[in-house]
């Protein structure tokens, strides 16, 4: 429902332009807003009149306004009754409200459309009927983005993202819950898409950090052409931003099309996961690996399995750094310096973050 400060603004604005004082009722006979006084104004008076079915009626010296859409009544419009000025004017601002009333009405369905488009919660038929309804284009090449913000933050995100989406565009934004939003985004189809995504995604993290002064993730799923494949981007978006927050913490923006071999492991069975872990540590499967070695394990990996060009970015020895890597082959049975070995512990340790995250979330 339309916020009464919306229509508020408007009656002020009429007022102050034109000097007639007006209100608007609820269908109870409460006020939402006015200009004018409503205490000689029963809820009664309000009833009898939504009963009467007339478009409009005088009684007791004001004029009654039926406020309108699709044949449903959503509000009484109260005006003085007096000279031709003001019915002139009452009949203008029926005329304002009941497109503003519209509009809002058509925003609200456009938005609950999207969530549940995203949601997966329509038939097909329905899609493209309703789309059609609402004047969304079907057809357009489309990708969903999802914005996760990190802590709190003073400046809402929702308005943030809205005002670099504006209404009457072909983009839509939305909310989950008070940290996630989600974006809808249409792209050229002359251009290349995948570039677009990829700079939207950085502009959003940009403006988040900037404009509402919070630090986010963002993920987005494949750009699609069809509308009602819009739910199958926003789950390749989840995905993603699972998929991120278990392998790859260091990196913002998160595309369901690069997720490599996090994507993989992340769709195994975790019982699968179990048996490999067993295979490589027996049965002391580590829960962590300290800072130290993990730091030097990651940096080896960087530097292409060059113990030189490690040794040297960590400033340690060439046998410091061969000691440890022993130590970790003793622990491990796998020696990173050979490249099967390599990748091996590289996907045990993936594997390990991705068994903490299942055992996490099932608590």
């Amino acid at each position: 429902m339309i916020s009464n400060q919306v229509i508020q603004k408007a009656l002020d604005e009429i007022k102050e332009i034109s000097g007639v004082e007006l209100a608007v009722m609820e269908l109870d006979g409460t006020q939402a807003a006015a200009t004018l006084s409503t205490e000689k104004i029963s809820s009664v008076t309000i009833r009898s009149f939504i009963d009467s079915g007339d478009e409009d009626d005088v009684n007791g010296g004001y004029h009654f306004y039926r406020i309108a859409g699709d044949g449903v009544t959503s509000y009484v419009l109260i005006a003085p009754k007096g000279d031709g000025k003001t019915e002139m004017v009452s009949r203008l601002a029926l005329s304002e409200l009941t497109a503003l009333f519209g509009a809002y009405k058509e925003k609200m369905d456009k938005n609950a459309f999207f969530q549940n488009l995203i949601m997966d919660n329509m038939l097909v038929v329905d899609i493209y009927s309703r789309a059609k309804k609402l004047m969304i284009p079907s057809d357009s090449v489309r990708c969903v983005f999802i914005v996760e913000t990190e802590g709190s933050n003073e400046i809402s995100g929702i308005d943030t993202l809205r005002s670099v989406f504006p209404s009457g565009s072909d983009d839509y934004v939305t909310e989950t819950d008070e940290k996630t939003y989600v974006v809808v985004k249409s792209f050229d189809p002359k251009e290349g898409v995948a570039e677009q995504a990829k700079q939207t995604a950085e502009m959003l993290v940009d403006t988040m950090n900037t404009e509402a002064m919070v630090k986010v993730r963002v993920s987005y799923g494949k750009v699609v052409s069809e509308i009602k494949q819009v739910s199958s981007s926003y789950k390749e978006a989840k995905m993603a931003m699972e998929v991120g927050k278990i392998f790859y913490q260091e990196r913002y923006i998160l595309s369901y099309d690069t997720l490599g071999i996090g994507r993989l492991i992340y769709q195994l069975q975790p019982s699968l996961c179990e048996v490999f872990l067993h295979e490589i540590y027996g049965e002391d499967i580590p829960d962590h690996l300290d800072e130290e070695t993990l730091n030097t394990i990651n940096k080896f990996f960087e530097n292409n399995l060059n113990v030189s060009e490690t040794s040297r970015q960590l400033f340690v020895h060439r046998n410091t750094l061969v000691y440890r890597i022993e130590k970790l082959q003793k622990m491990t049975g796998l020696d990173i310096r050979i490249f099967d070995d390599a990748l091996t512990f590289k996907i045990a340790l993936m594997v390990v973050n991705y068994m903490k995250y299942v055992h996490s979330r099932d608590f």
